[in-house]
C-alpha cells in the first residue's frame, strides 16, 4: 500500500474520484468535474443494484407459497405489508403508483447505500485487474445520483399538483397561496423556493450523510499507516465494525427518509389548500 500511495492525502484522494466517461471525446479520465463527464462507477452500480432489486424480488414473486412462506418471502411479505400501511397512512388520494414507487425508492437506495458497508479496497482492487484504478463503489455518495433521484420526484410532484388539482385550482393555490391574491407577487416567490427546496433537500441530505459514512471508513481503513498509533489493524478491525454496525442504521434511516419524504411531497402536491 505504501508504493501505491506513499501519503495519507494521496490515498483519500484515491478513494474520492470516480471513474468517468468524457462524452464529448468519449475517453476515460478521473477527478473532472462538469455537465460533460458521466461518472461511470456511479452508473454501472446503481443499474446491478436496481438488478438486484428487481431479479431478488421478482424471483420471490414468482416462487411465491401460499401457506407457510419462507424467510425472504416472510420478509419480504412483512416490508409490504408496512410500507403499505405508511402509504395508506400518508397518501389520501388513489394511486397504482405510490405503493410500488415507495418500495422501489426504499429498497434501491437501501441497496446503495448498503455498498458503504463493503470494505473501502475492495472495489479498487478489483477493478484494478482490469485497468481501472478509480472507482467509488457507493452511487448515494455522489451528489450527481442524489439529485438524479430528487429531480425524478420533483418531476412526479409537479405531475401530481395538475392531475390533483387541475390547471385551474393549481395556478390559483400558486397565486394566492399563502398570503392572498393581492400579494402574488410574493406567494409566487415563496412557492418557487418551496418546490425548489424539496428536490435539493431530499438530494444533500442522502448524499452528506453516505459521503461523510464513506469517509470515516477510508479514515478508519488509514490507521495501520499513523505510525503513532501502536494499535496497528487491530484498532482497523474493531473501530471498522463498531462504526459499521452504527452506520448500517444511518443507511437504513436514510432510505426511509428519502421514501417517506417523497410520500409526503407527493400527498401535499395532490392535495389541494383552500
Amino acid at each position: 500500500m505504501s508504493v501505491l500511495y506513499p501519503t495519507e492525502g494521496e490515498y483519500i484522494q484515491h478513494h474520492l474520484e470516480h471513474w468517468q466517461l468524457n462524452l464529448q471525446n468519449f475517453t476515460l479520465t478521473h477527478g473532472q468535474t462538469g455537465f460533460w463527464f458521466l461518472n461511470l462507477d456511479t452508473f454501472i452500480v446503481s443499474i446491478l443494484c436496481g438488478l438486484l432489486f428487481v431479479i431478488l424480488f421478482g424471483v420471490v414473486a414468482c416462487r411465491a407459497v401460499v401457506g407457510v412462506p419462507g424467510k425472504l418471502q416472510a420478509a419480504i411479505e412483512m416490508l409490504l405489508e408496512y410500507l403499505n400501511n405508511i402509504v395508506q397512512e400518508t397518501f389520501k388520494a388513489e394511486s397504482k403508483l405510490i405503493g410500488p414507487l415507495a418500495l422501489t425508492i426504499f429498497v434501491w437506495v437501501f441497496i446503495m447505500n448498503f455498498m458503504d458497508l463493503l470494505p473501502v479496497d475492495l472495489f479498487p482492487a478489483i477493478t484494478s485487474l482490469f485497468g481501472v484504478h478509480d472507482f467509488r463503489a457507493v452511487p448515494t455518495d455522489d451528489p450527481y445520483m442524489t439529485f438524479a433521484l430528487s429531480i425524478t420526484v420533483f418531476l412526479l410532484i409537479v405531475y401530481y399538483n395538475f392531475s390533483g388539482k387541475g390547471v385551474v385550482g393549481f395556478t390559483r393555490e400558486f397565486l394566492t397561496h399563502p398570503f392572498g391574491k393581492w400579494l402574488f407577487p410574493l406567494n409566487i416567490l415563496f412557492r418557487l423556493l418551496e418546490e425548489v427546496v424539496k428536490p435539493v433537500s431530499l438530494s444533500l441530505r442522502l448524499y452528506g450523510n453516505l459521503f461523510a459514512g464513506e469517509l470515516i471508513f477510508i479514515l478508519i481503513a488509514l490507521l495501520p499507516m499513523w505510525q503513532f498509533w501502536h494499535l496497528g489493524y487491530a484498532a482497523g478491525l474493531i473501530l471498522g465494525f463498531v462504526w459499521s454496525m452504527f452506520h448500517l442504521l444511518i443507511i437504513l434511516i436514510q432510505a426511509f427518509i428519502f421514501m417517506m419524504l417523497t410520500i409526503v411531497y407527493l400527498s401535499m402536491a395532490k392535495t389541494e389548500i383552500h
